[in-house]
């Protein structure tokens, strides 16, 4: 904002004591505000990104106007590929590691707790998320592998669709961080926790935090435990930036392990937009998409610095992650996507500006 106004008020030399308030600032904000009814920063964060070229997916095209019969029978083969060969396929293996996931924790589960039961945990919960990243057509590169998440910390990432569990579970094994459901998932949870020490929460746990940061706390003191896995969005992001992180994975203390996701578009678009399709739709979506192609890159390890605050440390997280994805750093709450901007942050708006019109000087005094 300052910078901004700066530059409107440059033809008008500035008072030597005290803020000062022109005429031009209205341009600014009245700039601001059409901008932001054209297109702000935020709610184009929860729409899928816009390609530059079709990729034969009905979806990224519905206004299909006829081109050439070429191309009209290139994506009519593309659909016979999609629907009628790949997806039957798809589905059956991701059937298979489903199955074997909760067959396979269920059995390693009842073994004691040897060195031998850990191993066979690590190993069978990495062979069924390969298992089910096959039944995506997934393509993965894992670049600084030396950077790998270690037992005892904490691995934070981007967000961009549920599916990143997987993509990251096919290097490694993690513990996860969530809500207790019922049903499919509750069996797949409770078959999962038998056999490694996953950190789930009841509904009313969640409101807990004082809990919430004690059970994280005593995990990673424990540096024979998993890393813990955690995405401090705490929503799904269409891979074009980065949003704010929420501070409670960073005030435990931990080693931090950032790491960055990259979804090409080209091939599908794995971004979950949780509003407008339930999760059975968009794993149908994903299953008929052509393949999930993506990129992930290891960060070096951080810590928190010396007076340095929880939410200073996450936006020094934040900032490494977007910068090594080439994504965009926003400072915008996620939690925007279903509720209102809250009124701390105008008045933190508006306080801004008053002290360059009053002037930090006259502001302290008033005081």
């Amino acid at each position: 904002m300052e910078k901004e106004l700066e530059e409107l008020r440059r033809s008008r030399p500035k008072p030597t004591v005290g803020g000062d308030f022109t005429l031009s600032d209205c341009f600014y904000f009245t700039r601001k505000g059409i901008e932001n009814i054209v297109e702000d920063e935020v709610t184009q964060r929860f729409t899928s990104e816009e390609l530059v070229s079709w990729n034969l997916l009905t979806r990224t095209n519905n206004d299909f106007q006829y081109i050439s019969l070429r191309l009209t029978l290139v994506y009519g083969l593309g659909i016979i590929v999609r629907y009628c060969i790949l997806t039957p396929l798809r589905i059956l293996l991701v059937a298979i590691g489903l199955t074997w996931l909760v067959i396979g924790t269920s059995a390693v589960g009842l073994l004691p707790n040897w060195r031998i039961k850990f191993w066979l945990s690590e190993w069978v919960h990495v062979m069924c998320y390969r298992i089910c990243a096959r039944g995506l057509s997934a393509t993965i590169r894992y670049h600084n592998r030396e950077n790998k998440p270690q037992k005892g910390g904490i691995c934070v990432a981007n967000h961009t669709t549920p599916i990143d569990i997987v993509i990251l579970c096919n290097d490694g094994c993690y513990a996860m961080v969530g809500q207790v459901h019922g049903g499919l998932m509750g069996v797949i949870q409770r078959a999962m926790v038998r056999c490694c020490p996953h950190v789930w929460f009841e509904r009313a746990e969640m409101k807990d935090r004082h809990l919430v940061t004690k059970r994280l706390k005593d995990h990673v003191n424990d540096k024979t435990k998993l890393p813990i896995l955690i995405f401090p969005e705490g929503t799904c992001v269409n891979n074009t930036s980065v949003m704010m992180f929420k501070k409670g994975s960073f005030e435990i203390g931990a080693t931090i392990y950032p790491v960055a996701i990259k979804y090409d578009l080209k091939f599908g678009d794995a971004f979950w937009n949780s509003s407008k399709y339930s999760m059975v739709s968009y794993l149908l979506r994903m299953m008929t998409s052509w393949a999930l192609v993506c990129n992930v890159w290891y960060l070096p390890a951080m810590h928190q610095q010396e007076g340095e605050d929880a939410v200073q440390f996450a936006n020094r997280v934040k900032s490494a992650i977007a910068h090594q994805g080439g994504l965009v750093d926003l400072q915008w709450d996620g939690g925007l996507k279903r509720a209102k901007v809250k009124e701390s942050f105008k008045e933190q708006q508006q306080k801004q500006y008053s002290s360059m019109v009053v002037g930090d000087d006259s502001g302290s005094n008033s005081d």
